[in-house]
């Protein structure tokens, strides 16, 4: 993956997710990015955001909550922040 790039899978990705790459992303870029990728994603599909910004863990739940959303599952690794984005709308 490039760094900042997305991956899905080409061949289904109504079943795949959609990785975004954000580390070394800082806010408000990180949910700026998350609702640009969003746009391509289909209703159903999940985005995985992985970035290193501490105002992720407050920016991407209330950017979530906000775009009507669902935050799937949320987990810090050290430094690094994952937040699985469920879209609904």
């Amino acid at each position: 993956m490039i760094d900042g790039g997305i991956m899905g899978d080409p061949v289904n990705p109504e079943l795949s997710e959609t990785r975004l790459d954000l580390r070394g992303v800082r806010c408000p870029h990180v949910v700026l990015r998350a609702k640009k990728a969003l746009r391509d994603i289909p209703v159903g599909g999940v985005l995985v955001l992985e970035c290193t910004d501490p105002l992720a863990a407050i920016d991407v739940p209330h950017f979530v909550n906000q775009t009507g959303h669902a935050l799937a599952a949320q987990e810090k690794r050290d430094t690094l922040f994952i937040f699985r984005i469920e879209k609904r709308r």
